[in-house]
């Protein structure tokens, strides 16, 4: 049998193999960020369908750190029940689900949180719009706002959590010293630009206890003039394994560089895929906590050679289950073919004009043969 169908543990949460859903804003959440059926149908697709674990879209942790309408929240305790009612249907199909707890930072949405985007530092430059610069005060605030959510994940029966420090969202920006200019003790040295992270995963690791998985995910480098190169990357992940961290899922690039991969389209061959497999197999000579690689992985080839040369632990993918919830299952059957996604990010459309999330093209299709 293949690496890639394996069974693993992650701090005791037993996978029944190495594939991992990568989380995505799915659209599909109540105004409010509460979870409704069509997300829940979303999220028990991916678990019948064969993946391993499964990353929830990215939930804000409180109401200033929305990103997109339709997002889904883990901000109040008034969502635990409705969270409760999808990690059950996840549980129900054989699936594992983990919460992505993030705060989208600059990239807020004023429109919907009705406030100024937070920021690590405010500069000339940064924005045409006003925003806030987080206060030392404010900093305690956002620490103690993951801790609370990933109290409520686990009340509401996630398997565990994931801190969202990748793509320029608020986290992320703290890591870069394109959004970071700060001059007090979270700012200048990666020691100092990480430490905001060690404060937020020792107070959920506080909050949740020390056999849940607490997970992050982490650009390897941030693709824009003076962002967070690959060797501090590193630094600050050696500094969350050294603390305990349980997994770290390795991505790349900003919603302010265009695009969050150096080659994010047209992946229509091998050598196109895994584009941040350099990085990867550099941070794996540093450490040995579980590292999950996100990226272009399209064939199962290319997956399987990514595990068994050590480049990486666990295989992470989006876009190819938003076309194929069913993938995995297809590949264990014998279908081995590349995933049909085509990396033409038309499935967001749908989801910015309040139909969530869903592969056009594969609509389309079905439309001609129907």
């Amino acid at each position: 049998m293949s690496v890639l169908f394996e069974s693993t543990e992650i701090n005791g949460m037993k996978l029944a193999n190495r594939f991992v859903r990568s989380a995505t804003w799915e659209g599909m959440a109540a105004d409010d960020g509460g979870v409704t059926p069509k997300l829940i149908q979303t999220m028990v697709d991916l678990a019948e369908g064969g993946v391993g674990l499964i990353i929830s879209g990215h939930a804000y942790i409180s109401p200033e750190g929305q990103a997109g309408p339709w997002q889904l929240g883990i901000y109040k305790d008034e969502l635990i029940d409705g969270l409760k009612t999808m990690t059950d249907a996840v549980h129900e199909a054989g699936g594992k689900i983990i919460a992505q707890l993030a705060h989208a930072g600059h990239f807020a949405i004023k429109a919907l949180t009705k406030q100024p985007p937070n920021v690590v530092s405010n500069f000339e430059g940064l924005s045409k719009s006003p925003r806030h610069e987080l206060t030392k005060e404010d900093i305690q605030k956002l620490v103690n706002a993951f801790s609370q959510a990933a109290q409520r994940a686990k009340s509401a029966g996630f398997d565990g959590v994931q801190i969202h420090s990748a793509h320029g969202y608020l986290l992320s920006q703290f890591l870069s010293p394109a959004y970071n200019r700060r001059q007090d003790e979270y700012g200048g040295s990666i020691e100092n630009r990480a430490r905001v992270h060690l404060e937020v995963y020792n107070a959920i690791r506080n909050a949740v206890g020390k056999n849940y998985p607490v997970l992050i995910k982490i650009n390897s480098e941030d693709h824009i003039e003076n962002g967070l190169s690959l060797e501090d990357s590193i630094s600050a992940s050696k500094m969350l394994a050294h603390a305990g961290i349980n997994a770290i899922e390795l991505s790349g690039g900003t919603l302010s560089s265009g695009k969050l991969s150096p080659s994010r389209g047209g992946i229509n061959k091998e050598e196109k895929e895994a584009y941040f497999k350099e990085s990867a197999a550099a941070y794996k000579k540093e450490m040995t906590v579980s590292l999950i690689l996100v990226g272009g992985l399209r064939s199962l080839n290319v997956a399987e050679q990514t595990i068994k040369n050590k480049t990486a632990d666990y295989i992470s993918m989006c876009r190819p289950f938003i076309r194929e919830p069913g993938l995995i299952n297809r590949w264990l059957s014998g279908d081995t073919s590349p995933a049909k996604c085509k990396s033409d990010n038309l499935c967001f459309g749908p989801a910015l004009e309040g139909k969530g999330i869903y592969c056009v093209v594969d609509e389309l299709e079905k439309t001609k043969q129907s």
